[in-house]
């Protein structure tokens, strides 16, 4: 169900979408969809909180495969990229739906990012405390970073000139140099 309103809101938005055209996907009457929810925005909750829940779950297990600053640094903006890559449609769902919540699940939404946004820019910062980069404002360059993953949703093709490999490393190098990220000479890998 949760899936088949994913497709649906991404082709059609949400407010364009109904609630037939939900249930007709599913393969169900439309009354049997009140068995399971409340309403159409029970279902774009769902998917909204999916996806932060899936986003912050992604960040967490990659950060905690690292020790030290700079590798959960590097490990934080893989990870964003990746995700935003492999789940465009639903990045595309989160950022042009928001507005479509009803104030208190709009909210838990708005948590679950800020948490998010949190956990970069903490490492942002811890980056700076320790010397590894110069960093100007650690909440704009957190905003510049998660605007290069959430961009990377819209044009990023797997049969593109470039893989999901390489659009990772060349975008961590980037946001690295972006933070003034001071490492040892040639420890940054450089575009070929």
């Amino acid at each position: 169900m949760r899936e088949a309103a994913a497709e649906l809101f991404f082709r059609h938005g949400y407010e364009a979408t109904t609630l037939r055209q939900v249930a007709a996907k599913v393969g169900i009457q439309v009354g049997s969809l009140y068995n399971h929810i409340s309403g159409k925005e029970t279902l774009l909750r769902w998917i909204m909180v999916g996806i932060m829940e899936d986003l912050l779950a992604a960040q967490q297990e990659a950060i905690a495969g690292q020790t030290g600053t700079l590798n959960q640094l590097r490990a934080a903006i893989d990870c964003h990229i990746r995700f935003h890559a492999a789940r465009a449609r639903d990045v595309f769902i989160g950022n042009s739906e928001l507005r479509s919540l009803s104030p208190p699940n709009r909210r838990q939404v708005i948590e679950l990012r800020d948490r998010y946004e949190a956990t970069l820019r903490e490492l942002v910062e811890r980056a700076a405390a320790e010397g590894w980069a110069d960093v100007v404002d650690p909440q704009l360059q957190t905003f510049a970073i998660l605007a290069i993953g959430v961009h990377v949703s819209t044009w990023y093709r797997p049969k593109g000139p470039l893989t999901l490999d390489e659009i990772v490393e060349k975008y961590t190098v980037i946001v690295l140099r972006q933070l003034g990220v001071q490492e040892p000479a040639g420890s940054l890998r450089t575009p070929n």
